[in-house]
């Protein structure tokens, strides 16, 4: 990533063109992983536990933020931290990439402004075919019903 000092900085993680985080901001804990491994799995802590302070992070822009603490849902803790699990893979540095590679995309998501919807109106014609429409519907409602004799 190329900072604004011009000066290649290996330990920032590059998000978007204007946007990359530190790695000192990111804590990794490795613990054991359930599922397939054998022994291996009873022995070697190969699941990581990424946690990520949103909340506390200079790097985020303050919008990118709030769509990011939207998007974590169930992931971020009251207190605004981001918490990823990885234990897809067997190995400690796969499942660490992976824990980062979800980050990174998580963020370029938050990172995507989403379009402002713009107000609009049913044209004078549909609302036309719409009525139409209604009016059929309830002619052949009415046509169901059994026809009432007048008997005076």
């Amino acid at each position: 990533m190329i900072l604004r000092s011009g000066i290649h900085n290996p330990d920032m993680i590059p998000i978007t063109s204007t946007i990359a985080i530190d790695e000192d901001e990111i804590q990794l804990e490795f613990v054991r992983a359930s599922g397939p491994g054998g022994q291996n799995v009873n022995k070697v802590a190969s699941a990581v536990q990424l946690r990520f302070d949103v909340a506390g992070s200079p790097s985020l822009p303050d919008d990118v933020r709030a769509r990011l603490t939207r998007l974590a849902g169930r992931r971020m803790s009251k207190e605004g931290v981001l918490v990823i699990d990885a234990r897809r893979f067997r190995t400690q540095e796969q499942n660490r990439q992976d824990a980062i590679d979800r980050l990174v995309a998580l963020i370029r998501r938050a990172a995507t402004k989403p379009k402002r919807r713009r107000k609009t109106r049913p044209t004078a014609a549909s609302r036309m075919r719409r009525l139409e429409r209604k009016r059929r519907r309830g002619a052949i409602k009415r046509l169901r019903k059994p026809a009432r004799h007048l008997e005076e």
